[in-house]
């Protein structure tokens, strides 16, 4: 089953456009701007919309705009009026169990206690939707986890997840015509580290 929709998560608003917690809306900008297409304000899907043409049918990119923990307000309302079932979904978030610049591509699955994933779930009614997980790596105090999504990443962090957002991207050709096992293949391996000159 082909993807008609992607959604990036993250939160609205300047003061958040550069935080861990927006690595979703990261994605979905470069993988626009790749398809060539541009966001509009929906007020009736609570997000911004882009919309383009893929394999002859009508295709989505979502940033909900209702911030994180309410997600799922935005989803429900662009899938159910397009008629987009959870299975032609793709939703892009950040990971605090993956170290900076490693992916995971699955689908279903757990929660990992993201805020983002358990209203989505919610409103759909259904955990069986696909996830591209960008490792943002984990404070280590969970009681640091809010303090910590709310910050840039430091830089050596964005080096990271900047060529995990690329490697994805690289990938897209084969998430857009379903071909998901050769996507999981591709995103999921390890980044390879560049080689240090022997002295």
């Amino acid at each position: 089953m082909a993807l008609r929709l992607v959604v990036g998560l993250g939160n609205p608003g300047p003061e958040y456009s550069e935080t861990r917690h927006n690595a979703g809306f990261w994605f979905c900008e470069r993988l626009a701007r790749a398809l060539g297409v541009g966001f509009t304000r929906e007020s009736r899907f609570h997000g911004q919309v882009a919309k383009c043409r893929l394999a002859s049918a009508d295709f989505y990119l979502l940033m909900p705009q209702t911030f994180m923990n309410r997600s799922g307000q935005a989803v429900q309302a662009l899938a159910h009026f397009y008629r987009i079932a959870p299975a032609e979904m793709l939703v892009v978030h950040d990971e605090l169990d993956l170290p900076p610049g490693q992916l995971r591509l699955k689908f279903g699955g757990g929660l990992g206690g993201h805020n983002g994933l358990k209203d989505i779930t919610s409103h759909l009614g259904t955990q069986d939707y696909w996830r591209l997980r960008i490792g943002i790596g984990h404070p280590g105090d969970k009681n640091e986890v809010i303090n910590y999504v709310l910050k840039p990443p430091r830089r050596e962090e964005a080096a990271d997840i900047d060529a995990a957002l690329e490697r994805a991207l690289a990938a897209w050709p084969l998430l857009a015509k379903g071909d998901f096992n050769a996507a999981m293949q591709k995103i999921n391996a390890k980044p390879t580290l560049p080689r240090k000159e022997e002295p």
